[in-house]
């Protein structure tokens, strides 16, 4: 785990050069990328900025003048983590995780396909949830463990409204996106230790009848890892060359499949019942 340490906060001076990448999430959030002489230098807009040291192993964060401390923090974990943890050599993959008895399960998926949703669901049908958008993986043999996150999921208000009551517990809201964050609890149950993976869901993007599953090829698995892998510096070389190898070694290791569903509170629990006999009969039966 890498060293954070917070300044105070202070204005978000003008950089130099241009931002050799940059992106932005589910909301108004505006994340750029820049190289420093010492590391890399990870601004978001209005929010804060954090200096990372060339190895990835120490992180100093500056918020923005008003940027509440709960804010800066999730931007941490959520942001800025799994992007450090894969420049120290880690694979982490943006999706979110529950454990279903003998092992774990993932599902990887663009923002917005239902990945948070479908952890939430599965906690709340007696199956904890490990992780919530980034799935941290350690080898471990011939296989992978899932380390757990931090104890919270992020929803839509739709998906607030389907499956937790009113009165759920809820984490300090964040500024740069409008999901709410929910903490683990009675009514959304969490695993806090880790858990070996047993299968990964790749989800497609919901416009369908009928609950869809196949088994991806080594080849195919690698581009859809490689499509929601985290990592840093996407012009290094020797770095990108590292990754595609943990990339490919994952792929032969792990058994990965195309999930897709449709996108109907209603469906969701035969969608549960399905995915959980799909992974007892890969071994994750308890």
């Amino acid at each position: 785990m890498a060293d954070l340490s917070l300044l105070a906060a202070r204005v978000q001076y003008p950089l130099d050069g241009v931002p050799f990448h940059q992106w932005t999430t589910d909301g108004p959030l505006s994340f750029a990328f820049y190289r420093t002489r010492d590391g890399y230098l990870l601004r978001f807009a209005e929010l804060a900025d954090f200096q990372v040291s060339a190895d990835g192993r120490h992180v100093t964060g500056v918020p923005a003048p008003g940027a509440p401390l709960a804010t800066v923090e999730h931007l941490y974990l959520n942001q800025v983590l799994p992007l450090i943890l894969s420049r120290s050599g880690k694979l982490v993959l943006h999706g979110s995780s529950v454990d279903v008895g003998a092992c774990a399960i993932a599902f990887l998926a663009d923002t917005g396909h239902g990945k948070s949703t479908l952890a939430a669901a599965f906690a709340i049908d007696g199956c904890p949830f490990l992780t919530d958008d980034g799935v941290l993986l350690d080898p471990v043999g011939a296989g992978y463990t899932v380390i757990p996150s931090h104890p919270s999921i992020r929803l839509w208000e739709d998906s607030q409204d389907a499956l937790l009551p009113h009165d759920a517990l809820t984490a300090p809201p964040v500024l740069y996106t409008e999901k709410c964050r929910y903490v683990a609890g009675s009514e959304l149950s969490h695993r806090d230790r880790p858990q070996p993976l047993g299968a990964v869901y790749v989800l497609g993007p919901g416009d369908v009848a009928n609950i869809e599953m196949r088994r991806l090829e080594p080849g195919q698995a690698v581009a859809a890892a490689m499509q929601h892998a985290f990592i840093l510096d996407i012009e290094d070389r020797s770095s990108l060359a590292a990754h595609f190898d943990r990339l490919a070694k994952f792929a032969v290791s792990v058994p990965c499949f195309h999930l897709d569903y449709p996108r109907c509170y209603e469906a969701l629990p035969r969608v549960i019942r399905a995915i959980r006999a799909h992974a007892a009969s890969q071994g994750c039966d308890p």
